[in-house]
């Protein structure tokens, strides 16, 4: 059988071949078996919003034009990319919600496996959300906070916007999005309202439930936002560490537990809890005790706050396991393969399920609340440690491929490494070198893994091209996987790839930082909830300049785009004013009035743009190009 590994790390390449020996179905084979796949699809011009179809309008003409009910290929895919950013917009929104409730009980004392970490950061916080912050205990005010952020799942008023984005743009973005009507009052009923504006019968005119969709997509930053927030009050808001990343972070003489997923809620504990047990592994037979590494955004969480090691990001998640000597896997929600279980039943691995609406067959079950957030990590690691005694020797096979990896800048990171350079004004250094063309534009990269494309491959090349042109670099979730697995995200990386006006401001601000050299090229900024520490510091520079978003030389880039999550963040992007480029095709080129609105008809309406290329060399010579115009706009 023919093996077709779309991926450019080595360890998947190593490991690949033990998933064939062993007669195991990987991601990259379960693709293959589904080509050639469906281009009705691939075109967005399937319906299945009711049981009448499901319909097919053909793209060329020679079949239906219009679905059962009459609805035709634009009003199609206008429904569908509108119904995935609802789906994107409920995901991480619901995430925020969990650790909104959480820090609301954090703050009536009932939860005491947690506690507010960065009282600094609550107080800033409250500050933003202009709660009252006088003669008040960190606990009152943590409840404060997470009361009044849990009103923007609440508010009822149409004509109040939620909290969090108020608080998070500028007046004159906000101004733009009100004039549009996209303005989200209340996340829960704004993913409600697409849904239903899309059910049958109903919305019709695609470029208005586009601008439905796009309503939702800004309920999904407020969202990220919110989470963001508060869970560096509640965790520690993130600042540089070295670790490392890549497979080889598995450790032969460990328990090994890997975190993935997306909620930090028992990752955090199951941190704290395994240096406590740590004993009981080396007891059990495990000279290093325990380790624990990351995979996906659970990964990134705990490796920004606690220097976790990251083996793996999306699309290679099953690899760890291939290992042989992962003892536990411990998901919560979001982006988990539901082959997990029976890849974990070929070897000793525990796969373990936390949470009650993230359930998956063959996998073992351990219920997680925040009240017994200790107790339920201890049983996982118990069980870790119990499976460490099945391993078989003869089945390890760890690639040694690891890379070093600075990560963990958060907005406030990058201030305070700026403040080192310009103690009274921050801002101004980096405003200098903008001017100056040191530093050409901002680059936030995001987004996830696809089989469409060969994995982390164009992160690294658009990263590669900008970096050479001076283009400074950010990156979030699977994006950041990529690069820290690569080695893009340390000093030899900045060495290497930057251009001399970037090198040298990376390389003045790491000195000055303590860094003993310059910052990675790469600037780690968290899972992929976290997009959002991006927009505070371009909110940050468009005050300062009194411009909007739009005016800035920012864009964003998702080479590998995959998730309904990645479509609401695209899309925000987009309706804060970034030029947006997406790496994979989007099911949206069957309506050619969907295609024209998402590529023309945004920057029009919001100044941002999606710009869709899959060749990455083109796509970096093409981003260039866009930070080279807003320079010009800008007169610099």
């Amino acid at each position: 059988m023919e093996i077709i590994v779309k991926s450019s790390d080595d360890a998947v390449a190593a490991l690949c071949p033990v998933a064939e020996s062993e007669g195991i179905a990987t991601v990259f084979d379960r693709y293959k078996a589904q080509q050639p796949q469906c281009g009705f699809g691939s075109l967005g011009l399937c319906c299945r919003i009711c049981w009448k179809g499901p319909c097919r309008v053909d793209p060329f003409g020679d079949g239906p034009s219009e679905g059962i009910c009459g609805a035709n290929r634009d009003t199609i895919v206008a429904r569908n990319v509108a119904r995935m950013m609802a789906a994107g917009a409920a995901a991480h929104s619901e995430h925020g919600r969990h650790i909104a409730l959480a820090m609301q009980r954090v703050g009536k004392g009932e939860l005491p496996a947690y506690q507010i970490r960065d009282p600094k950061k609550l107080t800033a916080i409250a500050e933003r959300l202009q709660i009252d912050t006088k003669d008040k205990s960190v606990l009152q005010l943590a409840h404060d906070v997470a009361t009044k952020t849990l009103e923007d799942y609440q508010n009822q008023d149409h004509h109040k916007g939620c909290h969090w984005i108020s608080a998070s743009v500028p007046k004159k973005r906000l101004d733009r999005l009100a004039k549009l009507g996209v303005l989200p009052h209340n996340i829960d009923a704004t993913v409600a309202q697409i849904m239903a504006r899309t059910h049958i019968g109903c919305d019709a005119e695609p470029g208005n439930v586009f601008l439905g969709g796009i309503k939702g997509a800004l309920a999904d930053f407020n969202g990220m936002s919110l989470a963001t927030e508060l869970s560096d009050a509640m965790f520690g808001t993130p600042a540089p560490v070295v670790t490392e990343a890549n497979i080889g972070v598995i450790d032969r003489q460990s328990v090994n537990i890997a975190v993935n997923g997306h909620n930090p809620l028992l990752s955090e504990v199951i941190c704290d809890v395994s240096r406590e047990m740590n004993q009981a592994a080396i007891d059990a037979g495990a000279p290093g005790g325990i380790n624990i590494v990351g995979i996906c955004c659970t990964g990134n969480e705990v490796m920004m706050r606690h220097g976790v090691p990251l083996a793996t990001n999306y699309l290679s998640q099953e690899m760890a396991i291939l290992t042989g000597a992962l003892d536990a896997m411990v998901v919560d929600v979001q982006c988990i393969m539901p082959s997990l279980p029976q890849i974990g039943d070929c070897f000793h691995t525990e796969v373990i399920t936390t949470m009650a609406d993230n359930k998956m067959q063959g996998a073992r079950h351990v219920d997680f609340c925040e009240d017994n957030a200790t107790a339920t990590a201890r049983k996982v690691i118990q069980f870790a440690i119990d499976a460490y005694g099945r391993r078989d020797a003869n089945k390890i096979n760890i690639p040694d491929i690891k890379r070093t990896a600075v990560v963990g800048f958060s907005a406030e990171a990058v201030m305070d490494a700026l403040a080192q350079v310009d103690a009274v004004d921050p801002l101004k250094p980096l405003l200098d070198h903008i001017v100056t063309g040191n530093i050409q534009g901002i680059a936030l990269f995001a987004g996830c893994n696809n089989t469409q494309s060969v994995q982390d491959e164009s992160y690294q090349k658009i990263a590669k091209t900008l970096a050479a042109n001076n283009v400074l670099l950010l990156a979030t979730g699977c994006g950041a996987g990529a690069f820290a697995k690569n080695g893009l995200m340390n000093q030899q990386a900045t060495e290497l790839y930057a251009g001399e006006g970037l090198k040298a401001v990376l390389t003045a601000v790491g000195e000055a930082a303590g860094l003993n050299g310059p910052l990675p090229l790469v600037l780690h900024m968290g899972s992929c909830v976290d997009n959002s520490r991006a927009i505070t510091l371009a909110t940050a520079l468009a005050n300062r300049l009194n411009v909007d978003l739009s005016d800035l030389p920012l864009v964003a880039s998702a080479p590998e785009a995959m998730s309904e999550k990645a479509v609401a963040i695209a899309s925000w992007s987009v309706g804060l004013g970034i030029p947006t480029h997406l790496g994979t095709m989007p099911h949206v080129t069957g309506s050619q009035v969907v295609t024209e609105l998402m590529t023309e008809g945004t920057k029009d309406l919001f100044g941002g743009y999606y710009l869709v290329e899959t060749d990455p060399d083109l796509a970096g010579e093409k981003l260039v190009e866009v930070i080279r115009n807003k320079r010009l706009g800008l007169g610099i």
